[in-house]
């Protein structure tokens, strides 16, 4: 018996800092019970379910008949980057060279690289609750500290300029946005998100955008701050292919920002995971420089799912939900079931949930909050009635 396994490890005190993913906890546990034989109805994970069109598989096909398969510069190749920085320019009016560019092995992995550079031990970081799982574990691992900006369910989860400023403090480093937000799907105002950049900018602070998300906003006001050129030596924005051309497993995101971030970012990058998969990359590129129309159906079609959850949600008494206005997650109130068949936590409902109706949602405390669940509605309509079937004969036994 070796004496890791007699004595406790002594593990390094930023890994204790963090705590894992909640998303990848309740998709492991789904797992568990489709293993089992169980038929589990999935609103846990924030995956698309469409296909990856087809000219972006036969891209990486034919690189991989033509042995387009060996190392390339750690940032990605010349023509992957080039192709990220144009088709933000095309759709946003941004202005990105090749050396502000940068891709990675999906776009948690340009946010993990990002605040690794950016923030050090002490620095304060305004992070908006409810907040995707990883921003508050990525910034605690090199050390930061983060500064929460509470928001109001009766405001739809907005966040405004005027309450980000009032966070700020000498020891900001760095303020994180999400719009569309995961996981309450909302969208902040072009006005909002222009003010913080700007007075974020005269304070010498960063403001990270994360824009894994940009072009399922259900608003009609399609907006990123790369637009913002005049204020572009404080940004960094942040995308990932994942959702956008339904790529998630083939693991592919970027980065835009300052050359002196993104060379920083490639320095941690070539001593990690080096370059993003090479076949991938020539996948990014079909992606990214082909047709687009396939952004938009997918788009139409999340608009239909939304409201259909939302509507299916809304009918099971107790069950509170805003509308999303981006994303494809719904993140309804189930605080009115607290005291019910032992439940006094989203984490109780979400676990009694999966157990006994074979449905797996999210619990609000990996996103910062204390009554909520996040379902996405990233599937299909049939899926999505006998998961909200399921919920409803649950919910009205308690």
């Amino acid at each position: 018996m070796t004496t890791a396994t007699t004595e406790a490890v002594k593990l390094t005190a930023r890994i204790n800092r963090i705590e894992p993913s909640a998303t990848m906890a309740v998709v492991a546990e789904a797992d568990k019970l489709r293993q089992q034989g169980i038929d589990v109805v999935d609103f846990g994970a924030g995956e698309p379910h469409f296909a990856t069109p087809a000219h972006i598989k036969e891209a990486a096909i034919s690189a991989i008949q033509n042995n387009f398969s060996k190392y390339t510069a750690a940032a990605g190749t010349a023509e992957l980057r080039d192709a990220i920085a144009r088709r933000h320019a095309a759709d946003f009016a941004s202005d990105y060279r090749r050396e502000e560019t940068i891709a990675s092995v999906g776009g948690k992995h340009a946010l993990f690289n990002a605040i690794q550079v950016l923030v050090d031990h002490g620095d304060e970081v305004i992070l908006p609750v409810p907040y995707w799982v990883s921003f508050k574990d990525i910034v605690r691992y090199a050390g930061g500290n983060c500064v929460l900006l509470e928001t109001k369910e009766s405001e739809g989860f907005r966040v405004t300029a005027e309450m980000v400023a009032r966070l700020v403090t000498s020891r900001t480093k760095l303020i994180i946005l999400n719009s569309p937000s995961n996981p309450s799907g909302a969208v902040m105002a072009p006005e909002d998100l222009k003010e913080i950049v700007r007075f974020a900018a005269e304070r010498g602070i960063w403001v990270l955008s994360d824009e894994c998300y940009v072009y399922l906003n259900y608003t009609g006001r399609q907006f990123s701050v790369g637009s913002l050129r005049e204020y572009r030596d404080r940004l960094v924005i942040l995308g990932s292919l994942s959702k956008t051309y339904a790529m998630t497993g083939w693991r592919l995101g970027f980065a835009l920002a300052p050359a002196a971030v993104t060379s920083a970012m490639a320095k941690l990058q070539s001593q990690s995971t080096s370059n993003p998969t090479s076949i991938v990359q020539k996948a990014a590129v079909a992606a990214l420089n082909g047709p687009q129309d396939c952004v938009e159906e997918m788009r139409k079609d999340y608009i239909r799912l939304r409201d259909h959850i939302v509507n299916g949600l809304r009918a099971i008494p107790g069950v509170h939900c805003t509308l999303p206005e981006g994303a494809f997650y719904a993140y309804p109130n189930i605080s009115a079931f607290f005291g019910k068949g032992g439940i006094q936590s989203p984490a109780d409902l979400a676990g009694k949930l999966l157990r006994e109706a074979h449905v797996a949602v999210v619990p609000g405390e990996g996103f910062g909050t204390t009554e909520h669940v996040r379902l996405s509605y990233a599937t299909s309509q049939a899926e999505i009635d006998r998961g909200l079937e399921r919920m409803r004969r649950f919910l009205t036994s308690l």
